[in-house]
């Protein structure tokens, strides 16, 4: 089977990791880590939002956003999103991903500064701007998930690659803490220049004019680490495995991996030739060969990045209702607005810095060791496992032990990240043809966010008071927290299930037949 392979693939497949390798993690992995801090940032600002434009004089709490204007104001990035990784997923194999690279990241600055610059005369109109910005902002994200993953598995070798990818997916780690640090600085700063009151004192000064700009710097400095980083994409080569066996231009690949792994190698035009007239490799998206070959593959990675990403938005999303709910963080009433920002943000930086930081890097470390499956049926599992701890005794833990509370959430986001948050993102990277593989992650991905948008807008809801009277103004009573959070535990159990539709491509070039090889890694599986 080596023979049928091209020298300038089994050149990268069986590279020495080196400076290219690093390279291209910065390089793409600043890209996941604005994406991060752009779709996580908008959940430190929302009840600012609610304060600035909704609050009604004489009122004995400080103004919410009402949940339409809140649902979409949170949940409108992703509906982007979502789009994107279909569309430029598509589009990075048809044109080439360096040449969609480019366009991405300048939708993402313009829409990150755009986003704070959201104008209107009335709140109905600041609101409606801010959603049409962070719409086209999701849209660029969107196509960063496809595109990242894609260049970094093609640029890897065999042996490192799965920790390569999840080097990138990591970034978005450091997006989150960085979101949150950032928004820690400018409400500190704030809050120290202009003193005010808290809402019970003097609701009419506790929400200071300035308090305007804080929300609108923290969603524009998104723009800045995609901005440093545009030269570099720019400059990086076409990925081989694209240029050869896509674009069928073996010459160009030879040259351009040549330069980057300094070494002498051989075009082989006619191999490519012969490699493109085979029909296995002919078959497109939509064919019976294709459902044959990946259909249950393309199930797998679909179903697990749904049910995950419903359990790790909700989460992520909507923890300062979750802290306010069992008094980790103060009542509105007693803090002024800016103070309210920084008791948010500090609530979530550590949280990503205690649990959804080390989750990434652990599965750097771990992935190409312990393999992809095994990770994402673990993080499931204790996911499932440590959501229950939380929800079953929810009344205990909110009355009784928040340290204890914050320590068990905090594990639900560690073993989210080693494990299927990192995992459904490199696997889709790895085992779909070179010609179709942009196109099956962003389907992937765009699933995912589907999974996203549902638990950002249902969470919102479900989380309410059962109790009438104790539900945000706007809000129809919902399930409570303790129900919602059971739920999501229920899901992850699902998850756990359908990970077992996921093959293992660890250490693979993908030259077998992949039903054979998920096959021969399902009985591995069992009998240990």
């Amino acid at each position: 089977m080596a023979r049928d392979q091209l020298q300038v693939l089994d050149a990268l497949d069986v590279a020495k990791t080196q400076l290219y390798h690093f390279t291209t993690i910065v390089i793409a992995g600043m890209g996941f880590f604005t994406d991060a801090y752009d779709l996580f940032s908008i959940s430190l600002v929302t009840k600012l939002l609610g304060r600035l434009y909704y609050t009604k004089p004489g009122a004995p709490k400080p103004g919410t956003l009402p949940p339409t204007v809140s649902s979409s104001v949170t949940g409108v990035a992703l509906v982007g999103t979502l789009a994107g990784q279909l569309f430029f997923g598509w589009l990075g194999d048809k044109m080439g991903r360096k040449k969609v690279y480019g366009i991405t990241l300048i939708l993402m600055v313009v829409c990150s500064i755009a986003s704070g610059l959201s104008f209107g005369q009335s709140p109905k109109g600041v609101m409606a701007t801010l959603c049409f910005f962070r719409f086209w902002l999701g849209f660029g994200i969107g196509g960063d998930y496809p595109l990242s993953a894609t260049i970094m598995s093609e640029y890897a070798n065999k042996k490192t690659r799965g920790a390569f990818i999840a080097a990138v997916f990591a970034m978005q780690g450091f997006g989150i803490l960085f979101s949150g640090i950032l928004s820690l600085i400018v409400a500190a700063a704030f809050d120290s220049k202009f003193k005010a009151p808290t809402y019970e004192e003097n609701a009419a000064a506790s929400t200071v004019p300035e308090a305007d700009y804080v929300w609108r710097i923290i969603l524009m400095f998104g723009a800045f680490p995609a901005a440093v980083t545009y030269y570099w994409r720019m400059k990086m080569p076409e990925t081989a495995r694209y240029t050869a066996l896509v674009a069928k231009n073996a010459k160009q690949a030879a040259q351009d991996m040549a330069k980057v792994l300094n070494v002498e190698l051989e075009a082989e035009e006619d191999k490519v030739e012969k490699i493109g007239q085979h029909k296995s490799n002919n078959f497109g998206l939509f064919s019976k060969e294709f459902v044959r070959r990946h259909g249950l593959h393309l199930f797998g990675t679909t179903s697990t990045w749904f049910l995950l990403d419903i359990a790790f938005y909700s989460q992520n999303l909507f923890q300062k209702d979750v802290f306010s709910a069992i008094g980790w963080i103060p009542p509105a009433k007693t803090m002024n607005a800016i103070h309210e920002v920084y008791k948010i943000a500090r609530a979530q930086t550590l949280i990503a810095l205690c649990g959804t930081v080390p989750g990434y890097w652990f599965t750097v470390a771990f992935i190409d060791r312990m393999g992809r499956f095994a990770i994402q049926l673990m993080g499931f599992f204790f996911m499932t496992v440590f959501m229950f701890a939380i929800a079953i005794p929810y009344n205990h833990w909110r009355d009784n032990s928040h340290i204890g509370f914050v320590v068990m959430y905090g594990l639900t986001f560690f073993f989210a990240n080693f494990g299927p948050n990192a995992t459904t993102f490199v696997v889709p990277a790895e085992i779909f043809p070179a010609r179709l593989r942009s196109t099956c992650h962003g389907i992937s991905a765009a699933t995912g966010k589907a999974g996203a948008i549902v638990g950002a807008y249902g969470f919102l809801y479900a989380a309410q008071s059962t109790d009438k009277t104790k539900t945000d103004a706007g809000y129809p009573p919902g399930i409570g927290i303790k129900n919602s959070l059971i739920v999501l535990g229920v899901i992850n159990a699902i998850g756990m299930l359908c990970t077992f539709a996921v093959p293992e491509p660890k250490g693979k070039s993908w030259k077998r037949h992949p039903k054979k090889m998920w096959m021969q890694m399902m009985k591995k599986e069992f009998e240990m």
